[in-house]
């Protein structure tokens, strides 16, 4: 039989596929060791960093905050420690519900809103996240808080179940508190702290991250780096899910220094506590006073003894961070603008008590120290009568009797012969007294005060009326000829009142007239000042002509070395004023005090705390007349300056003296 279809076996064939598949095989290897070679020898720093960015997170560590303390050394700011419920991350990734049916239970121990637990399990800019502070801002490597501020009973019954409550943790963390010793609140001096800003964290530095708190406002923002520290390191090694399985390598954190500052509480206190208590007064005496700040400076440092801000607020509302309905009433309008300090950041027209720089300046313009002067009931320049103050007429007196009653009119003759002699419309600012003796004090700049905010205030001077001229001469003079019938329709004189200013305005409101010379030299008009720079300036007349920058920091201490640096003082410098004219002008305010416009407000004074003074009364357009009052003590060897303002406070004898009798009060139990 014949096998049709069967081929017999071809051993070389067989063969030949072997060989062939071999060569592939060798060939695979050959390459497989090649590409192995090319990534030990070429590509190896790059895949060891692609390694380590795939499988560790660096987290920061904050360090425990520098405190912020009196000179006496209490606490104005310091830290406590809030109890807070975490909740791992794994717990959410790992989860259907993204955590829910976990912490329902962990709501219902705590008794908090489950929703607002949940809320803190999505990180801020996620996709559906809540806004913040409602969304958590720190790291996506560290466990989430889901609560701060709980019970810490409550919170502990939740570790003794884990079986109950897996994935959750119970620590201490600290938290920024400011402790009101003897009652202080300073909240505008200490400031409060935020969350840092994308800008903050992306700054080349690589100081600030996205964990920190930072400061925000006065001595928390000035000194921040100082108070931060510098943040420990954790390096953990993470899974393909970004969930934490080790620590690989550790670095602790640096605690920040605490600030020493200048401030008294004792004094602090009482000046808080006499202004929130006159201005109250003042308002059952049918004055709005809806703002007012005071400052005591040290006369002999320039230091900052106490600073006082009114309407204020709890500065431990932003600790934990604030939400949106506690932010909405500080910036509501109905609120007064609390977070705006009134001693350092809102300047005011300072009224009469300018007239104890007016004095010096009048002098340098050729007037006699001791001559005599006509205190009329009003002087007429040009077509326009200025009125004394209340109209009172005191007949030929010395500049000395025309600080103590505050006549305006004496002043009012000397700004316009002066403004005469410098050639009317034509003069210069430089050539100036008035201008320049109150430039020399530092009024119209700033202090330096190491807080930030600070107003520069305004020195009306031909400069200043020439650029805000050609700033608002356009929409000036539209107004001109188009009037103001929006406020003619509640108030038909009011807006006369302003079509003609604008006409004025519009036709010669670059020029530093006759006017705005006399209204200069009263301290009202345009001119406006902090009660800082009025302190700094009396602060000067009773130290001899000294300007001092003012300082409210005075050393940084190491919390844990006790090793201290100071902080140096500011620049001085010494004005223009002769030793006779500066005890003529200290003697005059001493006499506001014993028996002129001041003497009610210390009637009865320890005598051996004498006070000199000056009261001020400035008119401001469509409100009521805030109030100052400067001051010094003790006359006979000056140490402090109080520096008072009121704002719709009425007369500044009757509000503003008050308030700065109760501090000097304070000042004289200090020791000498």
């Amino acid at each position: 039989m014949t096998n049709v279809g069967i081929r017999p076996r071809d051993g070389s064939a067989h063969q030949g596929r072997f060989l062939a598949a071999g060569a592939v095989v060798t060939l695979l290897f050959v390459v497989l060791f090649g590409r192995l070679g090319q990534v030990q020898l070429t590509e190896h720093a790059d895949y060891a960093a692609a390694a380590a960015s795939l499988n560790t997170r660096e987290i920061i560590v904050p360090a425990v905050r520098g405190r912020i303390l009196d000179r006496t050394g209490k606490p104005l700011a310091d830290n406590t420690s809030a109890t807070v419920v975490t909740l791992e991350r794994r717990i959410v990734a790992e989860s259907d519900d993204g955590a829910r049916a976990v912490l329902t239970q962990v709501a219902a121990v705590l008794e908090r809103p489950v929703d607002e637990l949940l809320a803190r399990t999505h990180l801020c800019g996620e996709a559906d996240a809540p806004p913040a502070p409602t969304c958590w801002a720190g790291s996506p490597q560290v466990p989430i808080p889901v609560a701060s501020g709980v019970d810490p009973q409550r919170a502990l019954s939740l570790v003794e179940r884990p079986d109950l409550y897996p994935g959750v943790a119970v620590e201490a963390v600290p938290v920024r508190r400011y402790p009101a010793p003897l009652g202080v609140n300073a909240a505008h001096l200490l400031g409060y702290l935020g969350r840092a800003t994308d800008k903050e964290v992306a700054a080349p530095d690589g100081v600030i991250t996205a964990d920190d708190l930072v400061g925000r406002a006065g001595l928390e923002q000035q000194y921040d780096t100082v108070l931060r520290g510098t943040p420990g390191r954790t390096t953990v090694s993470v899974d393909p899910r970004g969930l934490v399985t080790g620590v690989v390598a550790q670095t602790d954190p640096v605690p920040g220094r605490d600030l020493v500052t200048s401030i008294d509480a004792s004094v602090q206190a009482a000046t808080e506590k006499s202004l929130v208590r006159e201005m109250t007064a003042a308002r059952q005496r049918g004055q709005p006073a809806d703002s007012g700040g005071a400052v005591v400076l040290d006369i002999t440092t320039g230091q900052v003894v106490a600073s006082a801000s009114a309407p204020t607020y709890d500065p431990n509302v932003w600790t934990g961070g604030i939400s949106a309905k506690e932010y909405a009433a500080l910036t509501a309008p109905t609120a007064g603008t609390p977070l705006l300090s009134r001693a350092t950041g809102a300047a005011m027209p300072p009224a009469s008590t300018l007239k104890a720089l007016s004095v010096p300046a009048a002098v340098a313009a050729g007037n006699p120290l001791t001559g005599i002067y006509q205190c009329g009931s009003s002087y007429r320049i040009g077509n326009r009568s200025f009125q004394n103050f209340e109209s009172r007429a005191y007949g030929p007196i010395t500049f000395h009797r025309a600080l103590e009653v505050s006549c305006d009119t004496v002043f009012y003759d000397v700004a316009y012969r002066s403004w005469l002699a410098l050639g009317g419309l034509r003069g210069a600012d430089a050539k100036d007294p008035f201008i320049t003796t109150v430039r020399d004090f530092g009024l119209g700049k700033r202090t330096g005060i190491d807080l930030p905010g600070e107003s520069a205030g305004r020195i009306p001077d031909r400069a200043w009326k020439r650029a805000v001229w050609d700033e608002t001469k356009d929409e000036t003079c539209t107004r001109a000829k188009s009037g103001y019938p929006e406020v003619a329709k509640d108030d038909p004189a009011r807006a006369a009142y302003l079509l003609s200013l604008a006409k004025e305005n519009c036709a010669s409101g670059a020029q530093f007239r006759a006017g705005d010379a006399a209204n200069f030299v009263i301290g009202q008009g345009d001119v406006a000042t902090t009660p800082l720079q009025m302190g700094v300036a009396y602060a000067a007349i009773a130290g001899g002509g000294v300007v001092r920058t003012p300082r409210v920091g005075v050393k940084t201490v190491d919390p844990v070395s006790g090793v201290a640096q100071t902080i140096p003082a500011g620049p001085t410098h010494s004005v223009t004023l002769a030793k006779d004219v500066a005890s003529y002008v200290q003697s005059g305010l001493r006499a506001v005090v014993v028996s002129g416009t001041g003497a009610r407000a210390f009637a009865g004074m320890p005598t051996d705390w004498p006070v000199s003074g000056k009261t001020g009364t400035a008119e401001v357009f469509g409100k009521r007349d805030t109030a100052w009052f400067l001051s010094y003590a003790p006359t006979t060897k000056p140490r402090y300056a109080v520096s008072v303002a009121v704002s719709q406070g009425g007369h500044g004898g009757e509000t503003a003296a008050p308030i700065a009798r109760s501090i000097h009060e304070a000042l004289r139990l200090l020791p000498r």
